[in-house]
């Protein structure tokens, strides 16, 4: 915690050296092209799509595979931020670095979309359901201050639409020589996202079994709800555990065994140890483990081979088909 501190206060100092310099250089000078920040990978995967054509400059803030929660910004990505002309972010808990950010910014004209606002009353609270492992708490740490949301809002086709839309709305306001091509792009990207909510439909209604058992942690809560599934996993999708109690995995074994499941769920970070574990402490212990990817950890290589928010979302729903049919 202290380090974290010390890196904060210092960044603090340079950002302050940094935006001074920078802001005279920037009323020089007339941006050319729309600059747009984002932080995690779906939502760079949503502007692109949106802005498709024109010659807007996006940049994926976490594109190293460092994942939301882990995150810290260097002093060059805080100016970044603070000099572009849209930003977007997810903005929960893992966020909280941008307040200082944006109050510090150097363009005055910044449009900031802050997409738990968008979705407002359809974000989730993180949930602790039965047999689930809770997090320790350090000596000395303070209770929390309310509630603590899920900030996998992307793992939601429902809320892909909601936020993409929001996006291309915000874009038009500031970018009204574009807005003809956002508008269109949105409409055909919105089509997309409809199609595969629909097949996720679809492969629910057909299901066998509408219960997932993740050895892992869960940032599907969003996914799930969507289409009224079932789950039970061994931590909230935000959690820093990565060892399982012994409660944990028994109750999680039985629950493989009561329900005969013939699948346990990981996520794509995940070494699979828990699921072994668990897998090992069923009855039959012949249980297939299938990776679900929470699109956390996407690095820039990834997308430079081709990696989409759809695609992968797509490739969620062929897991997903599998171990509904069990």
């Amino acid at each position: 915690m202290m380090k974290k501190i010390i890196a904060a206060t210092l960044c603090v100092v340079l950002l302050c050296v940094l935006l001074c310099s920078c802001t005279t250089e920037k009323q020089n000078t007339e941006a050319k092209t729309l600059s747009i920040i984002t932080t995690v990978f779906p939502l760079y995967d949503w502007t692109q799509n949106i802005t498709s054509g024109s010659d807007a400059q996006i940049r994926m803030l976490l594109d190293t595979g460092v994942d939301l929660h882990s995150f810290q910004p260097t002093v060059q990505d805080i100016v970044d931020v603070s000099d572009c002309d849209v930003f977007v972010y997810v903005g929960g808990e893992s966020d909280k670095w941008v307040n200082d950010a944006l109050k510090e910014k150097s363009n005055q004209n910044m449009v900031a979309i802050n997409l738990l606002e968008v979705l407002a009353d359809k974000v989730k609270e993180e949930e602790l359901v039965e047999g689930m492992q809770g997090e320790e708490e350090e000596e000395g740490e303070e209770e929390e201050e309310g509630p603590e949301y899920d900030e996998h809002i992307w793992l939601s086709l429902k809320n892909a639409a909601l936020c993409s839309q929001a996006i291309c709305d915000k874009l038009c306001e500031i970018d009204k020589d574009h807005a003809d091509l956002y508008k269109k792009n949105t409409a055909s990207y919105l089509t997309k996202i409809d199609q595969l909510d629909a097949e996720y439909e679809t492969a629910v209604k057909n299901a066998k079994v509408k219960t997932l058992v993740f050895g892992d942690r869960f940032p599907f809560r969003y996914l799930v709800d969507d289409y009224g599934l079932n789950y039970f996993a061994a931590f909230i999708g935000c959690s820093a555990e990565s060892e399982a109690s012994f409660d944990t995995v028994v109750f999680l074994a039985k629950k493989v065994d009561e329900l005969s499941l013939r699948y346990l769920l990981k996520i794509e970070s995940s070494d699979g140890s828990i699921a072994k574990t668990i897998k090992e402490n069923t009855t039959l212990k012949n249980q297939g483990i299938l990776t679900m990817n929470s699109l956390q950890s996407v690095t820039a290589k990834d997308v430079q081979k081709g990696v989409t928010y759809l695609g992968s979302m797509s490739d969620n729903l062929k897991v997903l088909e599998k171990v509904l049919q069990n």
